[in-house]
């Protein structure tokens, strides 16, 4: 028994080991890193954590890094909900959506609520991606640059 749980405590530490090698070079490094904080500042609340497991199983990115790059974006998260919401309101105006106003919440009904947080939701996630492409892109190249002055990761990136 004793046998099993250390064979499989070691293929836990290789397993863990591979994946934070993995995407080590400054190029893809900087990408982990201006893909988490930018997935970590969308406007809505509760989804960055598994947006950015999907993100990173599928460009093959490494798991800690874009979730340290998430977690760091947290706070600025929410101090841009109004501001993405804001701007979604004045780009994108599917019709007469309007800031919600105490006295109007309590006078109409729960559908009525719901489509009007859905609209403004709708609205910030597109101002969100309108920011976040070229955001992601000029982070990108900076970080690159910064990181490419790492010996260590210079000398991954002529392994590549």
């Amino acid at each position: 028994m004793r046998m099993v749980i250390s064979k499989s405590v070691q293929s836990m530490k290789r397993n863990a080991a591979s994946w934070l090698r993995q995407g080590i070079s400054p190029q893809r490094l900087a990408l982990t890193l201006a893909l988490g904080f930018a997935i970590g500042c969308i406007p809505v609340l509760g989804v960055t954590t598994a947006l950015c497991v999907v993100v990173a199983l599928g460009l093959r990115l490494n798991f800690p890094v874009i979730q340290a790059a998430n977690w760091a974006a947290a706070p600025l998260q929410l101090v841009l909900i109004v501001p993405f919401v804001r701007l979604g309101g004045r780009l994108f105006a599917f019709g007469s959506v309007r800031v919600i106003e105490m006295g109007s919440v309590l006078h109409s009904s729960p559908l009525a609520l719901i489509s009007h947080v859905g609209s403004m939701v709708g609205q910030a996630l597109l101002a969100w991606l309108l920011i976040s492409i070229p955001v992601v892109a000029l982070l990108t190249v900076m970080l690159t640059t910064l990181l490419r002055r790492v010996p260590a990761l210079a000398q991954a990136e002529s392994c590549d």
